[in-house]
């Protein structure tokens, strides 16, 4: 349980010279969601905050909204024919009154820890479920200034990646730049399901005065997860896609990538970005 590195043996090359050394590397996982007692999706993982994962994933299904939402999340005990309990099934119970999706073997509901949820519905899935419509009223500013800080202060917070270089990670920051939590794990949409159900479990959400800082590219399911959760922007160091670009200006979300340095693409949402201030202080 909470096994988030494991150790194995490597024959190093460097320069010719060769050596037998063990090696650090992040821990993958399987996961198994069960809603109400029934098996909803796989993902695989890193082990380690797998009840939030689960919380968080419900809230980018449209299932969870609020923690009034949640009874309880549970291990599975007697996951295996021996009764052993694997600590790689959870079980989700939501509150008396709470729609839950109709689970057939027609939704796909298994995920990778490369692509996210495979074969999600289109946009207006997203659309007519999200529970938290981005309303950051008043309107949340940041300056490029901001934004260009964040993916050293993402870096420096990731405390597995150091030991393994293995693990992609997703922030929350506050509209002045304060982390409020980071998270990390195998799979960049399980980090941000980590993020949402902490903050689904704390009583936070909608995340409405937010920044989303994410390692590598704004994939659709990132867009749709941010949307979710009602957070106004999402920040990327990679490329996003088309589809997170065409879910970003439907629903209003301000969508960065390519942030590296004082360099980004403002895809979405440019009314956030302070420009104009930017230039006078230029």
């Amino acid at each position: 349980m909470g096994r988030v590195t494991e150790r194995r043996k490597v024959i190093r090359i460097r320069d010719g010279a060769v050596s037998t050394r063990p090696d650090t590397l992040v821990a993958e996982e399987p996961l198994e969601i069960r809603l109400n007692g029934k098996p909803l999706a796989i993902t695989m993982r890193t082990p380690g905050d797998d009840f939030a994962l689960a919380a968080g994933f419900l809230v980018s299904e449209g299932v969870l909204a609020a923690a009034s939402d949640l009874r309880n999340i549970v291990y599975c005990a007697g996951a295996t024919a021996d009764g052993l309990n694997t600590y790689n099934v959870v079980d989700v119970t939501t509150a008396p009154g709470v729609s839950v999706p109709d689970i057939t073997l027609e939704r796909n509901v298994y995920t990778t820890s490369s692509c996210g949820l495979c074969g999600k519905a289109s946009l207006d899935a997203v659309r007519t479920t999200t529970r938290h419509p981005i309303a950051d009223t008043p309107p949340l500013r940041v300056t490029p200034e901001l934004l260009a800080g964040l993916p050293d202060r993402l870096r420096a917070a990731q405390r597995v990646f150091d030991r393994t270089g293995g693990l992609h990670a997703a922030a929350l920051f506050d509209e002045h730049g304060g982390l409020l939590d980071v998270r990390e794990d195998v799979g960049r949409h399980n980090a941000v399901d980590k993020l949402v159900g902490r903050a689904l479990q704390s009583g936070d959400l909608p995340l409405s005065r937010t920044v989303l800082m994410v390692s590598g590219r704004a994939s659709f399911e990132l867009a749709q997860k941010a949307v979710m959760a009602g957070i106004p922007v999402l920040a990327a160091v990679s490329a996003p896609s088309s589809l997170a670009v065409d879910l970003a200006a439907e629903t209003g979300m301000t969508l960065v990538g390519f942030l590296r340095g004082s360099s980004m693409n403002v895809y979405a949402g440019e009314e956030r970005i302070a420009l104009r201030a930017a230039a006078v202080r230029a």
